[in-house]
């Protein structure tokens, strides 16, 4: 009774777009970076730090 169903991936199979870490993924707005990647374009994209 086993089927022929791709077997299921656990964990975090995408990194940042830029370097490629898999931990500390900032996914909001579809950016998939690392927190480390997103602290140096911020400005550039337009994200101001407040405090």
């Amino acid at each position: 009774m086993t089927e022929n169903n791709p077997k299921k991936t656990f964990g975090r199979k995408i990194g940042c777009h830029r370097c490629g870490r898999k931990r500390g993924i900032i996914r909001r707005n579809g950016m998939h970076m690392c927190r480390q990647c997103f602290r140096e374009i911020a400005p550039q994209i337009g994200y101001k730090k407040y405090s």
